[in-house]
């Protein structure tokens, strides 16, 4: 009884944590619609915000999404409905390093008269893939260069408003003996809020190698400045088997140098519920991005502090470097 009565306090407390995420979902209009018409507001005052309103959620999406293209974000990959190509080569020294560099990358190709509903996926260790997260730096075990231990291959359809949301589904395997089926689909809601945008994100999949699970992603995103953009982002993925939360808080800061540099600040708390909610680890970090050649080759340096509870949260240092390689029509 008591171990139920535990499961069911943690349980509340997660939902209660995600109420506030989830209240933001729902225009404020709609609760303004229900109020008596003597007390609405007269139109003319309102029509007078509509224009300043507009040109800030411009500036936030806008912004927002050329800064996930030029970091090659997750997002990016996943939102942007456009054939891609995206190759990695990483390696990191100090914490969690190795003296190897890891080939990683990930394809997805439109098909023809498909209206680029349909695609075609490629990508190595489809498993990360599964939260559509967009932490940068995180620690990766990486003089040779070692091929991907996983590939996968998925039709997707996806379906999209521009800007506003994002629907896809996928169905694949992983290549390898014997072959390991997946499923996937995942969803995507932003909208403005005077001067930061939100945006929510569900995912479901099951890995014939993991199990079921789920995702969901909550970001908030507000422009400091023309070249600064803040963006706060909250994941939190349930793995059936584990019966356990895996969550992760990210604060970032985006900083636009030139138009071949930029640079990320972010710190981040990781955590798990199972036994009980309880961090293992933070990291902060910062990543210089520079457009190395044309708009296709970019090379990233993060020095990055990791404290880990495993070893008491005691500082350790790593530093994580990146070539990638990205193909595109508009590149």
């Amino acid at each position: 009884m008591s171990s139920l009565r535990q499961k069911s306090i943690r349980l509340s407390g997660f939902v209660s944590s995600l109420l506030p995420g989830i209240a933001l979902v729902f225009p404020l209009e709609l609760l303004a619609a229900e109020q008596p018409d003597q007390a609405a507001v007269p139109p003319g005052i309102l029509a007078k915000l509509d224009a300043p309103r507009d040109y800030v959620s411009e500036r936030i999406v806008s912004f927002a999404t050329d800064m996930d293209r030029f970091f090659g974000d997750e997002r990016n990959f996943q939102e942007a409905n456009k054939s891609v190509l995206q190759i990695d080569l990483s390696k990191v020294a100090g914490y969690n390093g190795d003296r190897n560099i890891v080939l990683s990358g990930k394809a997805k190709l439109h098909l023809p008269s498909t209206e680029k509903r349909l695609h075609l996926l490629l990508e190595t260790d489809s498993e990360k893939n599964i939260t559509g997260d967009t932490a940068q730096g995180q620690p990766v075990v990486l003089d040779k260069v070692t091929a991907p231990e996983k590939l996968s291959l998925a039709a997707r359809y996806e379906k999209q408003e521009e800007v506003r949301w994002h629907l896809s589904a996928d169905a694949g395997i992983q290549v390898r003996r014997p072959l390991e089926p997946f499923v996937r689909t995942r969803g995507s809601y932003s909208f403005p809020f005077e001067t930061w945008r939100t945006k929510l994100a569900e995912s479901v999949f099951w890995f014939n190698t993991i199990g079921a699970g789920e995702t969901t992603q909550l970001d908030l995103e507000r422009l400091i400045s023309q070249p600064v953009m803040f963006r706060a982002s909250s994941n939190a993925t349930w793995l059936h088997d584990k019966q356990n939360f895996d969550l992760r808080q990210d604060l970032s800061i985006y900083q636009t140098l030139n138009e071949r540099s930029a640079l990320l600040y972010q710190a981040s708390a990781i955590g798990v519920s199972n036994p009980q909610v309880q961090a293992t680890e933070y990291v902060v970090l910062m990543l210089y991005r520079y457009r190395l050649h044309r708009d296709w080759i970019f090379f990233e340096l993060s020095p990055q502090l990791h404290f880990p509870k495993d070893d008491n949260f005691k500082s350790n240092p790593s530093l994580s470097m990146r070539m990638e390689m990205l193909f595109d029509k508009s590149r």
